[in-house]
């Protein structure tokens, strides 16, 4: 059995909390898998996984042996790239997640011209509003619109930054009337991101002001909410980004310009284990000179 078959298993494993979640991971069946780090654990003659119906977690010494591994499979990597004629172009799959509508409009056309300059690479998007275990989930590169991660099994990169503008349709504003400041927020349908909210924060040339808000709607996407506000439901928080590329935005009207949210920091994660992967670099570096 190859050596280092079975420390890629071994770190799948360790990875995706379980045997079975490694082994879709790596199109494998699940003994194969189970095979594989039962080999290891014989030939080193340590146990280097504790077992239970719920959950797969490394012992002491499997949590050592999993560091080192990850720094052996990713200097593999390098090495393979070194001497291949493709000389450090990057080749295989990557695993990428970002937001929906974020990845839609912005993400997803840079990767495809990410593929055609670099045809040796495969790509997963997945596209998703949720937060995301980039280590748990398997991504090679998570793309987050949030306040800034700090983590010592993830490394971040900042790609670009993001307001959000406070817009409603003219023919809201025609029935209900423009708002002059925050304060006249409280008399209006306010639509919420998320989960329905009775507070809104804005900074404007005072500093920061809280606003209590209400409304009959509210999403987890935000081209959704662009919508839902272009068709005149009432008064939206949309991110920027969606302003300027949205069909809808020639819809809309910008309110309170001189007061928004604090800036929004568009980040590239990955985890620790895979900073030495060409590929991996290369598309962060793409991502951050593009956006």
């Amino acid at each position: 059995m190859d050596k280092f078959e079975s420390l890629y298993a071994f770190t799948q494993v360790v990875e995706a909390g379980g045997f079975a979640a490694a082994a879709r991971r790596m199109n494998l069946g699940r003994s194969a898998v189970n095979k594989m780090v039962l080999a290891l654990e014989n030939q080193l003659q340590v146990q280097l996984l504790h077992r239970s119906t719920r959950r797969v977690t490394p012992t002491p010494t499997g949590t050592a042996f999993y560091e080192k591994c990850v720094q052996i499979l990713a200097d593999l990597e390098e090495a393979e790239l070194s001497v291949s004629r493709l000389h450090g172009e990057p080749r295989g799959l990557l695993r990428v997640n970002a937001p929906m509508t974020f990845g839609t409009m912005y993400v997803a056309p840079l990767v495809a011209e990410f593929m055609a300059q670099y045809p040796q690479v495969r790509v997963q998007l997945t596209l998703e509003d949720r937060f995301v275990e980039a280590i748990a989930e398997g991504y090679d590169l998570v793309i987050r619109i949030a306040a800034p991660t700090e983590s010592a099994s993830l490394i971040s990169h900042s790609l670009c930054e993001t307001k959000l503008l406070l817009c409603a349709a003219p023919s809201y504003l025609e029935r209900h009337g423009t708002p002059q400041t925050p304060a006249d927020l409280g008399h209006h349908n306010c639509l919420g991101y998320g989960a329905a909210k009775d507070q809104w924060r804005l900074f404007g040339p005072q500093g920061e002001v809280s606003v209590p808000v209400s409304g009959s709607f509210w999403t987890n996407n935000g081209e959704v909410l662009a919508i839902a506000a272009a068709q005149g439901l009432g008064i939206a928080q949309i991110p920027q980004f969606i302003v300027a590329a949205s069909p809808w935005a020639s819809q809309l009207e910008i309110l309170l310009p001189d007061y928004c949210q604090k800036t929004l920091a568009v980040s590239v994660l990955y985890p620790i284990n895979r900073h030495l992967s060409t590929k991996v670099k290369l598309l962060t570096e793409f991502l951050q000179q593009r956006l």
